[in-house]
This record gives C-alpha cells, sequence and structure tokens, in this order.
C-alpha cells in the first residue's frame, strides 16, 4: 500500500443526536493534497479530530501502514500527524519564540532549532516580531504562526483546518502562497478542510465534497481546471457555501 493515510468507513457521533460523520473514506498519498469542502456542519473538522485523535471513532485510520485508531493523539504527533485546528488557538500571552518551541517539544533541542529557523524564514512576517506576543500579531500573522507552529513538529501529514477563515483576501492568498511553497520544498502531505473553492483549488491535488457528514462527490484539481465542471460542481455540492 502507497497510501500515507487511509481512512475506511470512519464515523464520529457526539451523544445520542445524529453522527456528525457517517462512514467516511478517503487516502491521501505521499506528499499529496487533498482538501475536504463543505458548508458549516458537513462534518469536516469532526473528521480531522478522528484523524489527530481529538475524538472518539469507529472505523479504520492507517498512517504509514499501522493501525492508529486506537492510539493516543500524543502518539500520532510522533508518528508525524500534526493537526492546525480553526482558530489557530495559539497561545496569546506567549511570545511567537515560545509558541514555535511548544510545537517542537516532542524534537530535541538540535532538531528543533532547525526547524524554526526553517519556520521564520518561511515567514518573515512573524520572524520580525519573534519576540512579540503572540496575541499582538495580526489574524494573517496568526495563521502563519499557527502554521509554522504545526511545521516545527516535522510532521509528515498537515491536518489544516479552515486557514483562510476570517482573513482579508490579500492575506488568504499570501498563506496560500506560503503552503505553496512547502509543498514544492518537501514531501509534506497535506489534508485541508475549508469552504473557499477557488484558493483550495490552487493547492490540491482531490477535492471531496461532505453534506450532512458523508461524502457526497469527488473531484481531482485538473478536473475543475474547466469552468463548466467547476460550476457544475459548485451547484451539486456547495451551492450557496461556494459563494
Amino acid at each position: 500500500m502507497n497510501d500515507l493515510l487511509s481512512v475506511e468507513n470512519l464515523s464520529v457521533a457526539y451523544g445520542a443526536g445524529a453522527p456528525a460523520v457517517s462512514s467516511v473514506s478517503f487516502t491521501v498519498g505521499h506528499g499529496a493534497v487533498v482538501a475536504l469542502l463543505g458548508a458549516n456542519g458537513a462534518g469536516k473538522s469532526s473528521i480531522m479530530k478522528a484523524v489527530s485523535g481529538l475524538t472518539p471513532a469507529t472505523g479504520k485510520i492507517r498512517f504509514m501502514g499501522e493501525e492508529l485508531l486506537s492510539s493516543p493523539a500524543r502518539r500520532r504527533v510522533a508518528k508525524g500527524i500534526v493537526y492546525v485546528p480553526e482558530g489557530r488557538e495559539i497561545v496569546g500571552d506567549l511570545t511567537v519564540r515560545e509558541n514555535l518551541v511548544l510545537g517542537g517539544y516532542q524534537k530535541p533541542a538540535a532538531e528543533r532549532k532547525e526547524r524554526m529557523e526553517m519556520v521564520l524564514d518561511l515567514f518573515p512576517e512573524i520572524a520580525e516580531k519573534v519576540d512579540r506576543q503572540a496575541w499582538r500579531l495580526s489574524g494573517g500573522e496568526q495563521q502563519m504562526l499557527a502554521i509554522g507552529r504545526g511545521l516545527v513538529a516535522n510532521p509528515k501529514l498537515l491536518l489544516l483546518d479552515e486557514p483562510s477563515l476570517g482573513l482579508a483576501p490579500l492575506l488568504v492568498r499570501r498563506v496560500f502562497d506560503r503552503l505553496a511553497t512547502i509543498r514544492e520544498e518537501s514531501d509534506l502531505a497535506i489534508v485541508l478542510v475549508e469552504q473557499n473553492l477557488a484558493v483550495t483549488m490552487r493547492l490540491c491535488d482531490d477535492l471531496h465534497f461532505l453534506r450532512g457528514g458523508r461524502i457526497v462527490g469527488h473531484r481531482g484539481a485538473e478536473e475543475l481546471k474547466d469552468e463548466t465542471a467547476r460550476q457544475e460542481a459548485i451547484n451539486a455540492y456547495l451551492g450557496a457555501a461556494a459563494a
């Protein structure tokens, strides 16, 4: 099996209500970027939390050939799965540098230092403010810090949840440009949760569309370069969410 990540019949339920995710299956290859798109409440973040070990789930999650469904989150981080949650969730009272140190807490000091230098080269906006408290950064800078903190852990798979949320279009483009640079320069695989189809297509290989906790469609990014095919996908799977 050549897939880095294989998710099979994944289901997530909270309490006695309807499941948040029902029998979702998808794969992520080495160095691939796979998107999960859908409106709020479609189950995207629940899938990410299940893969990262932050919420209980049923089904199968294989990473580098190893079954991880029953493994705790810290084990998954050690294996190379890092989750950057929606809303960034940086530690505002700590400095930029201290937040980055937190990202690499499992790494030896020399490796952590090297990874931090790489991140600061990639995101010069936060490098200029490395000793500033994180709450003082702009929204775009905070998103760069959140991604950078994840990268310090030297992941094999980055789970990136709504990186464009709350950002102005110029900052969205800047963040996605940096993600494209990361992709060009490494074999990092990414699972990207988004509602913005236009920016997602710039980065992804494959797109899975979710509704009501289920995958209701799949398209390759190449297919969606055709304007007619793209509009058909929007009408069929996203509707107003893509507006």
